[in-house]
């Protein structure tokens, strides 16, 4: 019998069947990679798109209020309140889209889609959910846990600072 045999990447010698399999590996690692690089670039198209329009829309407001003329109090109000909320909201489309290029770093540096906290693969479906997400959904609710734990704590020490200084 005459079994063919190549040298696998960790240098051992595989059998013609045991190469195949990791051939077949390595194409379903490759097409995920490829998957997840293109559903990150799509999210990044998506999010520059709406931030350059958002721009354009303020941009276009702020030259229309010129030819408005003298506004009163209120609406001079309103305008302001209505700017800072489009204004937190680029701000928030920008961090999201520091978080997918810090993702396509990752995914470049085979790092993407594990978990921070345990390692673990973190799942497809999470991933198309939240594609720059760090931690699979245990490790992110745990963390969540220990975060809300740690405001009630704080909380709890304010106000008994608070009772204390009454007192003194």
């Amino acid at each position: 019998m005459n079994d063919a045999s190549s040298e696998g990447k960790d240098g051992l010698i595989m059998s013609g069947q045991q190469a195949a399999k990791e051939q077949a590996k390595e194409n379903m690692k490759r097409g995920r990679y490829d998957e997840l690089k293109g559903i990150l670039e799509e999210r990044r198209r998506e999010i520059m798109s709406e931030v350059q329009g958002r721009m354009r829309d303020v941009r276009a407001e702020g030259a229309g209020s010129a030819v408005q003329g003298v506004l009163d109090a209120a609406e001079s109000s309103e305008l302001d309140i209505q700017d800072e909320i489009e204004f937190a909201l680029i701000q928030m489309k920008a961090e999201t889209l520091n978080k997918i290029d810090e993702a396509l770093r990752r995914l470049e540096e085979a790092t993407y889609g594990y978990c921070f906290e345990c390692g673990e693969e973190i799942s497809e479906r999470r991933l198309r959910a939240l594609p720059f997400a760090v931690r699979c959904k245990d490790c992110e609710e745990a963390r969540e846990v220990k975060q809300q734990r740690d405001r009630l704590m704080a909380q709890r020490r304010g106000a008994a600072s608070l009772f204390i200084d009454m007192q003194g």
